[in-house]
């Protein structure tokens, strides 16, 4: 077979498929060299499939009836639920094995202790289907809180469908009690889920009071050490981040330290405010406009906002126009 200038296709094709070889053997070769982006053996990480499929089922059982089962009512939602949970033993030990055998397996060898790590993950999992339904009276407050924030929430029903604030705290809420359960690596491949789904990213380490609402939510960012006291409100591009990276004298960041604000009892947070620092302290009450960047603690009751910008408008032929509320 030849192209419109004669040439042999297939000898063409034949001659580019002899370099795949030594494309795979130059590929492979980095796997050794750059060993911190490679992860070979028989001890397989979580999976995110399975992690996937895992966060599903739980929100099934927060949720019931607005996930994937419907037709749902007294006479078989116990018997629905008992299958989920039978599944979620099993499937979630599996996953937290994994991460538990390769933060094991992190450990200098003599400094490992033995453990029987199918045992712990199996504790670990049923002490976290137990503390399901106490997540699920804190979603109840959360979901609540979304309703009366917004007018233009006509139901409860349209806030579980349809609000990716309900959805990445409600991911959240998983997330943090594994964490607290010392559960590593799945937590984080929960609420970065979350993240990609919904563009809210919570980290699993934040503490979060009942009644938390985030309103549109695209953009919001909320760090690992911030504190949220109880009915807090944010809106979309919030970033409650660090100030700053602490440091060690060979410079390298210390871990473990307060890097983000605390917000205290209901606060309202304005669209695209940025508030940075582990001795941030916004004061119950407090309100803080759009827009704002915010470095130091605010006392409680306290409203925070830009001066008004000037506004200025051009007719079709130059001619300028001053606002009302600027004469």
């Amino acid at each position: 077979m030849r192209d419109a200038d004669g040439k042999d296709v297939m000898a063409t094709d034949i001659r580019l498929k002899e370099a795949l070889p030594e494309i795979t053997e130059a590929i492979v070769a980095t796997y050794t060299e750059c060993s911190r982006t490679s992860h070979l053996g028989h001890k397989p990480l979580p999976s995110r499939e399975a992690v996937v499929e895992i966060l599903t089922d739980l929100l099934d059982i927060l949720y019931p009836g607005y996930w994937r089962r419907q037709n749902l009512h007294i006479g078989n939602v116990e018997y629905h639920v008992g299958d989920l949970i039978d599944r979620l033993h099993d499937s979630l030990t599996q996953q937290v094995v994994r991460a538990l055998r390769h933060e094991h397996d992190q450990t200098p060898r003599e400094d490992r202790p033995a453990i029987d790590l199918e045992a712990l993950a199996q504790q670990k999992t049923v002490e976290l289907l137990k503390r399901l339904p106490d997540v699920r009276m804190i979603l109840e407050q959360d979901a609540q809180a979304a309703f009366e924030g917004d007018p233009a929430a006509k139901s409860h029903h349209e806030i579980i469908f349809c609000y990716p604030g309900l959805e990445a705290v409600s991911v959240y809420r998983i997330a943090h009690e594994l964490l607290l359960l010392g559960v590593p690596l799945i937590p984080r491949m929960m609420t970065e889920h979350a993240h990609q789904r919904t563009g809210i990213d919570v980290h699993p380490g934040a503490r979060i009071g009942p009644g938390f609402f985030i309103d549109h939510g695209t953009g919001v960012v909320i760090g690992e050490t911030c504190d949220i006291g109880v009915n807090v409100k944010l809106y979309q591009g919030v970033t409650l981040g660090a100030l700053s990276f602490p440091r060690d004298a060979n410079g390298n960041i210390i871990r473990g330290m307060k890097r983000h604000p605390t917000l205290e009892d209901d606060v309202v947070v304005y669209a695209n405010a940025t508030i940075l620092g582990g001795d941030t302290v916004v004061g119950k009450g407090a309100v803080i406009g759009s827009n704002v960047w915010l470095t130091q603690s605010v006392a409680p009751s306290t409203v925070v906002s830009l001066e008004k910008p000037s506004l200025r408008m051009k007719g079709p032929v130059g001619q300028e126009f001053v606002p009302n509320y600027m004469i």
